[in-house]
């Protein structure tokens, strides 16, 4: 589900405050989602009403904190980390994305927006490394064309860089429940 099938295709969201609050409400409340094993909530960087809409109205079981490797993405996360903290929501790791450009000619790496920022981070506030997304050509053909990495090229080194950072979130919600 997204916000996206709600409005039209070029209008933008330019909501605040209680309409921001009641249509995530709406989402959680009218979204026939079936039984779930988990629910995962893609929302955009920061602490406001949608973040804390999510954590008073479900039980969240963890965030997992997306960054870029450059320092003023790192400073957005570390901000979102602290709130999600102080609403007692457990971080479960750090995902950095766009880690490095990968040429899809040659394979040369280039690191773009810096490196190693998720790592820097991890030192300083001990929050785990779920793993880096590269910024590779495939990725946004793929998902552009509505057939992502991880279905279209399954064994593809890029999509293996998802399922390990899916297993990494897994295993800390199953040690988290003491199942592993």
């Amino acid at each position: 589900m997204s916000m996206g099938f709600l409005i039209e295709k070029n209008a933008p969201v330019v909501w605040r405050g209680l309409m921001v609050t009641s249509a995530i409400q709406q989402l959680l409340r009218d979204v026939a989602w079936g039984e779930l094993d988990y629910l995962v909530v893609d929302m955009p960087p920061g602490t406001g009403d949608a973040q804390l809409t999510i954590c008073q109205n479900i039980p969240v079981a963890g965030a997992v904190m997306v960054t870029t490797p450059q320092d003023i993405a790192l400073l957005d996360v570390r901000k979102g980390a602290e709130m999600f903290l102080k609403v007692k929501v457990p971080i479960l790791g750090v995902v950095q994305n766009m880690s490095v450009f990968e040429c899809p000619n040659c394979g040369h790496q280039t690191h773009i927006f810096g490196e190693d920022g998720a790592k820097r981070l991890s030192k300083e506030t001990d929050i785990e490394v779920l793993g880096d997304v590269p910024l590779h050509l495939s990725i946004r053909e793929t998902s552009d064309s509505g057939h992502p990495i991880c279905i279209s090229a399954p064994r593809s080194q890029q999509a293996n860089a998802y399922r390990h950072i899916a297993q990494g979130v897994l295993n800390k919600l199953l040690m988290k429940q003491g199942v592993v």
